[in-house]
């Protein structure tokens, strides 16, 4: 399995088996799946998700808003519940608009389920870790 790290951008090989034991970038070392949502912008956001085989989610969020803040737990906990099997991102709308423009993003939070850098599946307003967790299920098996 091909996972792009999220810090360097470097692409690893990470074999199936191993996908939920906290794999680290042979690059630069960091973490690259430990089940924690890893932060994006405008210029990371394409690259990890067009180099990485596993379904990505992004988050789109911004600091200011309420329902976004109240989500921000329960995608931290659909995160972990789904390490290995995903790759949780956040992206905040304010500080990365080309993404959120590249995306068509009218409200947050809003999610985006992408595979293979195309997106397969949205969802807007905040969601319980339970709901994350099942719709994410139900499009990626």
């Amino acid at each position: 399995m091909h996972i792009a790290c999220p810090h360097c951008l470097a692409v690893n090989r990470v074999p199936d088996e191993r996908l939920r034991d906290d794999p680290t970038c042979g690059r630069c070392g960091k973490p690259v799946l430990d089940g924690q949502p890893v932060e994006l912008n405008d210029q990371t956001l394409a690259t990890v998700a067009a180099r990485t085989e596993l379904p990505v989610v992004v988050d789109f969020w911004a600091p200011w808003c309420g329902p976004c803040r109240q989500m921000a737990p329960q995608f931290q906990a659909a995160a972990a519940q789904l390490k290995g099997r995903v790759l949780f991102a956040k992206v905040n709308s304010d500080d990365s608009p080309a993404a959120s423009s590249q995306y068509g993003i009218r409200s947050i939070p809003t999610m985006v389920l992408l595979h293979g850098g195309r997106e397969v599946a949205r969802q807007s307003g905040a969601m319980s870790a339970g709901q994350i967790v099942q719709w994410l299920e139900s499009r990626t098996g």
